[in-house]
């Protein structure tokens, strides 16, 4: 239980808490380097990987509204009432945003934003196409699961986030091969696999969380009793406008990179290089819920959880560093991700200058956590608007007056704009902390 928790916290209670979240998370950043590794060996595979990743975008941004469900499920959900009103305020985001995703594959609108607008290569867009047509259960089925794996998480069965998870990658793995020898394209391969995965993974969350929901049912919160869908739609809406600004900066990137030096193979390079970044990153991305859950309602364990985020923030770091400039970053991307020598070659430097990226992420979630316990899920969403901005100006400068390969602005602009929107909440950030010592 996650209140046995609270009292004597250690670094062994907490790893044990994060740690399967963690393996959760880097599962989750295996998935692309696996399924990208199937199209790098199928036919016209800088085509696929460049199709793949627009589509993937493209679904991202979609699902983004719903990304939150999960910390708002760990913070709000305390019995029947607030199940209830949270439950039917996921129902109606689920099906508004299934509803955009149907609007966004009719071909006329597909074509006007991804040619017309963004001007992606006539061929890869029909790749892209019909990779996010496969594409289209993914979002429901990853609201549905984060708001059920949130329900996990606060009564600390961590673990069977991570059960989920690995039945994901099997379907993944299963799905993945299949399709690999039935040499279907690339972009096919691997939007097929991940949206038959989310489905599967949806469903046994679903089932795993029986239990807990009866609990959750019997539990009288008589204080949520009078709990509003404008006070959830308050205390969410900044919490989704972060997840749509985070995941909106891949159509802006895959714009620019459409008019950059390099361009094609800045678009197939971008999510190799994304996808391993992302498996450091996972680290610092599971410990938002954990701060969620951990801190306690006296905030007595910040000291001792800010030290474990120190603590892995430093090791990541010098993981990441390792592998960015030493040969396993040429093992990665050519044996490991099948990349030619012409594209690895291009991978590399990007690698290196993103290696503060999974530090600055641990620093972003522990942030975020904070503001969220605190009720104050505004700044979260303007951070992510200010890390946009500088994203899509470091870009502008980059390719558009220095003609920097595509790739390589693209890897300046994330770290400038992730430190930048850091920084901003940082006083935020603070304050809170401070109200918190001073018993407010």
């Amino acid at each position: 239980m996650v209140t046995d928790l609270h009292d004597g916290l250690t670094n062994r209670k907490i790893f044990l808490f994060w740690g399967p979240l963690a393996l959760t998370w880097l599962m989750m950043g295996l998935e692309q380097p696996f399924l990208i590794a199937f199209i790098a060996r199928l036919v016209d595979a800088k085509f696929n990987l460049a199709a793949f990743g627009i589509a993937g975008s493209f679904a991202m941004l979609i699902e983004a509204p719903i990304i939150m469900l999960l910390s708002a499920s760990t913070a709000l959900v305390t019995g029947r009432y607030s199940y209830r009103k949270l439950k039917k305020f996921t129902d109606i985001l689920n099906a508004s945003i299934t509803a955009i995703h149907l609007i966004a594959i009719i071909p006329p609108v597909f074509n006007f934003i991804a040619v017309d607008i963004m001007e992606v290569p006539e061929n890869v867009a029909g790749l892209a196409h019909i990779a996010l047509v496969l594409f289209t259960p993914w979002s429901a089925s990853i609201g549905y699961r984060r708001f059920y794996q949130g329900l996990l998480i606060r009564k600390g069965l961590t673990r069977m986030v991570t059960y989920g998870t690995l039945i994901r990658f099997s379907v993944i793995a299963i799905v993945g091969l299949i399709l690999f020898y039935a040499s279907l394209p690339g972009a096919y391969v691997g939007a097929a696999a991940m949206s038959a995965a989310v489905l599967v993974e949806s469903i046994a969350t679903r089932i795993m969380v029986s239990e807990t929901l009866k609990e959750v049912l019997d539990r009288d919160d008589t204080e949520n009793r009078n709990m509003s869908m404008k006070s959830v739609t308050r205390f969410y809406t900044p919490l989704a406008m972060t997840s749509v600004l985070s995941m909106g900066v891949q159509p802006f990137v895959t714009f620019f990179l459409s008019r950059s030096y390099m361009a094609v193979e800045s678009l197939a390079v971008l999510p190799v290089v994304g996808s391993l970044v992302f498996i450091f990153r996972s680290v610092g991305l599971a410990y938002q819920e954990v701060n969620i859950a951990l801190l306690g309602r006296g905030k007595h364990n910040f000291d001792i959880l800010r030290s474990y985020a120190i603590y892995l923030g430093t090791t990541v770091t010098l993981l990441i560093s390792v592998v960015a400039f030493s040969p396993l970053a040429d093992f990665w991307f050519i044996n490991v991700s099948g990349l030619s020598k012409e594209l690895a070659d291009l991978s590399y430097l990007p690698l290196k200058i993103m290696i503060l990226l999974p530090a600055l992420t641990l620093v972003m979630s522990f942030q975020r956590s904070t503001l969220v316990l605190g009720g104050k899920t505004g700044p979260i969403s303007v951070s992510t608007a200010i890390e946009l901005a500088v994203i899509v100006l470091v870009l502008f400068i980059c390719i558009g007056i220095f003609n920097i390969t595509g790739v390589v602005a693209a890897a300046i602009s994330f770290v400038a704009g992730r430190i930048i929107s850091t920084m901003y909440l940082l006083p935020v950030h603070l304050s809170t902390v401070r109200g918190w010592n001073s018993g407010i």
